[in-house]
């Protein structure tokens, strides 16, 4: 149980972080060798954007490449692999604009979680550095200690993140409805099953598609990454 009148929930690539943590993620593992031929894992972590960004992808598509990555490894080899992508990809990657927005949102004493479609495996060690106790990621399956390459359970992702939700509420008896606010803050289109249920949807760096939506239901847009965005532009 929990004594917090307000939830909120973040989603984490392009939200928290300006960039994509799966796509880093297989990246890495291409550019040092890990992922096999790296031009074809390269090859295909390209496609799989591309296809994310046009809201085609589906879940199982996703996962059979980016679960798959995680088969090749032991346990403490992936471990060791996630440690070097944090210290070389996302920790730099952490910007006092995104800690400052969960920083506040944990010193009102808010119930605070990471709601990601990025496996668990990728996002756990994301989620401990910016100090959020709870995460909802899509979970990859194990057997015998090692990864599978198969999603366990619903995925986080579209609708699946307000199924996950829920779950992880009613698991501590609470509800959406049981919160004076709820907030979500994201950047995709892909998450607007979410950023409908809740009570103060925030549209942060969002993408041109997910803007016109925030600016034609009145909803708050967010642009925390403002100055790198205008650095680029």
């Amino acid at each position: 149980m929990t004594s917090a009148k307000r939830l909120a929930l973040f989603d984490l690539d392009h939200t928290l972080l300006p960039l994509d943590s799966d796509y880093q993620w297989a990246d890495f593992l291409a550019r040092t060798g890990r992922a096999g031929d790296p031009a074809e894992a390269q090859r295909r972590n390209e496609e799989l954007m591309e296809r994310y960004n046009a809201g085609k992808l589906t879940a199982e598509e996703s996962a059979e490449f980016m679960l798959g990555l995680l088969t090749r490894g032991s346990p403490m080899e992936l471990a060791e692999w996630h440690e070097a992508f944090m210290a070389e990809v996302v920790r730099p990657a952490i910007l006092p604009s995104a800690q400052e927005l969960v920083g506040r949102h944990m010193d009102d004493g808010d119930l605070c979680a990471i709601v990601t479609a990025t496996n668990e495996f990728v996002t756990a060690p994301i989620a401990r550095a910016f100090g959020i106790p709870h995460l909802i990621a899509t979970l990859a399956e194990t057997r015998d200690g090692r990864y599978t390459g198969r999603i366990q359970g619903t995925p986080s992702f579209q609708a699946g993140k307000v199924i996950r939700v829920n779950e992880w509420l009613a698991g501590m008896n609470l509800s959406l409805s049981g919160f004076e606010r709820v907030y979500f803050y994201s950047d995709s289109p892909n998450d607007l099953p979410l950023l409908e249920a809740v009570s103060h949807p925030i549209a942060t760096n969002p993408s041109p598609v997910l803007r016109r939506v925030a600016q034609e239901r009145g909803w708050r847009i967010l642009d925390l990454f403002k100055d790198m965005q205008d650095a680029k532009s």
